[in-house]
């Protein structure tokens, strides 16, 4: 027998009454009746409500035990009175008479409490981590982690993958975040970098002869955190699979996908086959290529009506004509709702740094026009133009904005968003997953005017390639795809490159001439030059996947040891300073800021 418990918390049943038994944890809550102390005992699975009486030797101790202190006890199981039953516990049918208890581990004064789920500082959670994981709601995300992982580990090699382990230091990359180096002892003025991803070894294990890749990656990026990204490390499941076409890999993906959404969430999927939606086309629809599909409203584009002679909206038409965008979105029957419902749509994309959201309402009397601040700019024949294009009705309201491309995208991408929260259209309990393809392999950079590649650099372009293709490097689409749900992106994916050639001509578009290509990517390109199959993959977010099951609105809820915005670990005190030994040892110097 097991010298601290005889059943864990979560066990003990109608059953078992009259045994006499131990049972260990912590004191998760007291209520003091005064002749009798309950005691809500905690362990990982569950909860025991334990009772004393004030007849027994150990009450006047008990009472006064802090929370959270690890105590064993003995006693007998008995029923509970009907009227003291908790059916919200597996155990509430049963209570734990205490005869005996002994104190396993002491608790200093909480500087937050355990048994409650209310919110409390960032500063806090995070410094008392271990406490923050006590409570039950973050204890049960971090125990869905482990369970959806496991499935993951199990689906996959139920899919014929096998699960290998790729290097942690490695070399610094070109492409991508920034990196987290380390520097190498052994080798002064070196340093490796932690993996951004293992994208190149994956690969090279594809060119080494295995034919399905997986592993539950841990992958280290220097980024700003976001409530979906974490500061410095995430893990991902990344695969990889040779002999593959983009569709092969879609079909692993959804399968997995699906089958593990359905397992841990009753939520619905409202797709079973994702859709696939072309880049290109969820810019325009959506504003984004993260779209939220449980979102009915779509972004349109009608930019030409204001070309016409009868539509006067001046200050739309000026901008048209110097190189502006006009994109719309429809309100379904939103005739009734009151001015300020739009005002404050309008204030609201002013504080988002536009220019604000044009609005009118189409109605009908003896002929079709437009109510609200611009209506009287539109013709009739204008505004049926308008209602064709957007596929509106007579009581439908439409939002206008304008601008230059990338301006107009993050505000109506912005704006659908917030219109569909403010008439409450989305279903939040729905799973809504899709593809996004046909991504450009490159674009231009903002700030230098050059051309870089858009995503993966080693992603294979579409179509049989002929020299004219390369003068115009921007039209080119490459495998490369987006798997998105809910409007959370999980991953990037692509069929790659294994053709040095290709590789080389590819990169000398983004600036790189061939040595840089062999110095930057030396072990790639050597190896691709070896024979290589045609190979593809992707790496979803296991944190993403388990915080959209948790449904979490930020990655820390389902993370154990998060960082905070800063990327610090106040539990650890991380980052912190090394001793003047080691950085002898490591050859390097501290330079200090002024």
């Amino acid at each position: 027998m097991n010298k601290y418990r005889t059943h864990k918390c979560d066990e003990l049943r109608k059953s078992d009454v009259d045994k006499n038994v131990s049972l260990s944890g912590w004191i998760n809550k007291k209520r003091d009746h005064g002749n009798l102390l309950f005691i809500d005992l905690r362990d990982n699975y569950g909860i025991t409500q334990c009772i004393i009486d004030k007849e027994n030797k150990n009450f006047l101790e008990l009472e006064k035990t802090q929370l959270e202190t690890v105590i064993k006890i003995s006693g007998k199981v008995v029923n509970r009175s009907d009227e003291a039953k908790n059916k919200d516990i597996a155990t509430g049918e049963i209570e734990v008479v205490i005869s005996e208890y002994e104190t396993l581990g002491t608790c200093k004064e909480l500087p937050m409490p355990v048994f409650s789920d209310q919110e409390y500082a960032e500063e806090i959670r995070l410094k008392y981590r271990f406490l923050d994981l006590r409570r039950k709601k973050i204890h049960e995300n971090i125990i869905l982690r482990s369970k959806v992982i496991s499935y993951i580990r199990n689906e996959m090699t139920k899919l014929g993958f096998l699960e290998f382990q790729t290097p942690i230091l490695t070399s610094s990359s070109p492409e991508g975040a920034r990196d987290f180096l380390v520097p190498s002892r052994l080798n002064p003025g070196k340093f490796y970098a932690l993996p951004q991803a293992p994208q190149q070894f994956k690969q090279l294990i594809m060119v080494s002869g295995f034919d399905k890749y997986f592993q539950i990656a841990p992958c280290f990026r220097d980024e700003d955190a976001r409530a979906d990204r974490s500061p410095g490390e995430f893990y991902q499941l990344d695969l990889e699979m040779s002999f593959v076409e983009q569709e092969d890999v879609f079909n692993i993906v959804e399968k997995l996908l699906v089958n593990t959404f359905k397992n841990f969430s009753s939520k619905k999927l409202m797709h079973n086959v994702f859709p696939k939606i072309p880049y290109s086309e969820a810019m325009i629809k959506y504003g984004t290529d993260k779209p939220d599909l449980r979102n009915p409203l779509v972004i349109k584009d009608i930019t030409e009506i204001f070309n016409r002679g009868d539509v006067t909206f001046d200050i739309f038409k000026k901008l048209v004509k110097s190189g502006s965008k006009v994109r719309s979105i429809t309100t379904k029957d939103t005739k009734d709702k009151p001015r300020s419902f739009f005002d404050n749509i309008d204030k609201w994309a002013k504080e988002q740094g536009a220019s604000g959201l044009a609005y009118f309402t189409i109605e009908k009397n003896n002929k079709i026009s437009a109510k609200g601040p611009v209506g009287k700019f539109f013709s009739e024949e204008a505004l049926l133009e308008i209602m064709k294009i957007t596929k509106s009705k007579i009581g439908d309201s439409i939002f206008l904005a304008c601008g230059k491309q990338n301006e107009l995208e993050k505000i109506t991408a912005l704006a659908r968003d917030k219109i569909a929260k403010d008439l409450d259209l989305i279903n939040n309990d729905t799973f809504a997953f899709c593809w996004i393809v046909d991504y450009p392999m490159f674009e231009n950079d903002e700030l230098t005017n050059k051309i870089k590649f858009s995503h993966n650099p080693f992603s294979m372009p579409q179509g049989k390639l002929r020299d004219k293709d390369f003068e115009n490097p921007l039209d080119i689409l490459a495998y490369q795809y987006d798997i998105v749900c809910n409007g959370i992106e999980l991953s990037s994916g692509a069929i790659r490159n294994h053709k040095p050639d290709l590789m080389y001509r590819l990169f000398s578009i983004a600036g790189y001439n061939k040595s840089e290509v062999d110095e930057k990517f030396s072990g790639m390109i050597n190896a691709l030059s070896y024979g290589a199959p045609p190979h593809g993959g992707i790496a979803p977010g296991i944190d993403r996947i388990v915080m959209l099951l948790a449904d979490e609105k930020n990655i820390r809820e389902v993370t154990m040891f998060p960082m905070n915005q800063n990327a610090q670990d106040l539990m650890m005190n991380a980052p912190s300073e090394i001793n003047e030994e080691q950085l002898k040892e490591l050859n390097l110097s501290i330079k200090t800021k002024n």
